[in-house]
């Protein structure tokens, strides 16, 4: 199994924490630049987690 099936794997067994990681990754950017792309930044991670296991599990 190559280092990219494990990723996916990993992703679809662990959904919830990896949707948290996304959304983290998401807030510090949002704050790094100082909140002028906050829109975009949401759009993106809701794409990833949607793209994410079984989905988004953000609320």
């Amino acid at each position: 199994m190559g280092f990219m099936d494990k990723a996916k794997n990993f992703a679809d067994q662990h959904d919830e924490q990896v949707d948290q990681g996304l959304e983290k990754a998401g807030d510090q950017i949002d704050t790094r630049t100082g909140g002028k792309h906050s829109d975009q930044i949401d759009k993106g991670v809701d794409q990833a987690q949607a793209r994410t296991g079984e989905g988004d599990t953000r609320e």
